[in-house]
């Protein structure tokens, strides 16, 4: 799994021009799944963001994770994150997983973020999707 985690002051992500997830503060979670990627890479890599800390204490340094400030998460699959260009300059995704085992992942990620008390908003798996975001900062985080 392959995520790229950016601090947000808020972030919303429209299907069709209509809004389908929209958060406050918090992270905005691009996630990419591979091939073969399990349940415990799923629920590994939640605790990794849940307890991330990119969010600034008192004295303004990174000390305190999305749990400890209460911030929500914005988590939109995108499996052009396993591109690999390695090879001419048209991106392979052949390392991405199929749908039918990266959409599971993907919901297994969300549910883990939730049962760790993180409000989570979701874009729709495999639709074409508009991600607007006020990244805080900015910090991007890849994991």
């Amino acid at each position: 799994m392959r995520a790229v985690c950016q601090r947000v002051s808020e972030a919303r992500v429209r299907v069709d021009g209509e809004v389908v997830g929209q958060i406050g503060p918090g992270l905005c979670v691009l996630l990419g799944v591979a091939r073969g990627d399990s349940d415990e890479a799923a629920l590994a890599l939640a605790g990794k963001i849940a307890r991330l800390r990119v969010f600034p204490d008192d004295a303004g340094r990174f000390d305190r994770s999305l749990l400890e400030v209460g911030g929500e998460a914005l988590v939109v699959s995108q499996f052009t994150l396993l591109a690999d260009t390695a090879k001419g300059n048209r991106p392979s995704f052949t390392a991405a997983a199929p749908p039918e085992e990266a959409e599971p992942a993907y919901e297994r990620f969300c549910a883990e973020l939730r049962a760790l008390g993180i409000h989570v908003a979701q874009g729709v798996f495999g639709a074409k999707m508009a991600v607007e975001l006020v990244n805080d900062g900015p910090v991007t985080i890849v994991l």
